[in-house]
């Protein structure tokens, strides 16, 4: 494994229901920057995904951001990164998100977040990248999905070795400490 110099960060585009998941972005956010540690991400200014950004370049952070066309078109790309690359398609997005990061963490979100994490866990457990990957438990949101990844251990669906590649956290700042 190579040294951890940027972080692909899935999160949602909204902000959930209370102010934990902000803050939650916030402080990933900062804890990134703080560490020197760029940003890899889906390149949107609305929901955690800006607020994500937006604490990283407060920090003196790089932000890269990805973003298919088709939402550049509805003005939701943000503007003021360190680099922004326009997309055809969100195959593309993933594929090159992937490969300017050393490392994945995901955030609270909806169906996009789970879908990137899950393709970069199944990419690391069939061998291929050896990137660390990490779930950000905010206010336990995951703790379902936990559980559910320990139920398919328990019968024989996912080996215990490939659920460990899964590193969870509640704290922004242990977690990035976890992936390092």
């Amino acid at each position: 494994m190579s040294e951890v110099r940027r972080v692909c960060v899935y999160c949602g585009s909204k902000t959930g229901a209370g102010p934990v998941y902000t803050a939650a972005a916030a402080s990933l956010g900062a804890a990134l920057a703080r560490r020197g540690l760029g940003l890899v991400y889906g390149g949107g200014n609305v929901g955690l995904m800006g607020l994500l950004a937006d604490a990283v370049l407060a920090g003196g952070g790089q932000v890269i951001g990805v973003i298919p066309q088709a939402l550049v078109d509805r003005e939701l790309a943000h503007l003021k990164l360190s680099e922004l690359h326009v997309v055809e398609d969100m195959h593309q997005r993933k594929a090159l998100m992937a490969a300017k990061a050393h490392a994945f963490i995901a955030l609270p979100g909806g169906y996009g977040t789970l879908e990137e994490l899950f393709e970069a866990l199944a990419w690391s457990q069939l061998g291929f990248h050896p990137k660390p990957v990490g779930l950000l438990n905010t206010a336990g949101y995951f703790d379902h999905l936990l559980a559910f990844l320990d139920h398919a251990v328990g019968e024989e669906f996912l080996q215990g070795r490939h659920r460990r590649l899964l590193q969870v956290g509640a704290e922004a700042e242990a977690l990035v400490d976890t992936l390092l």
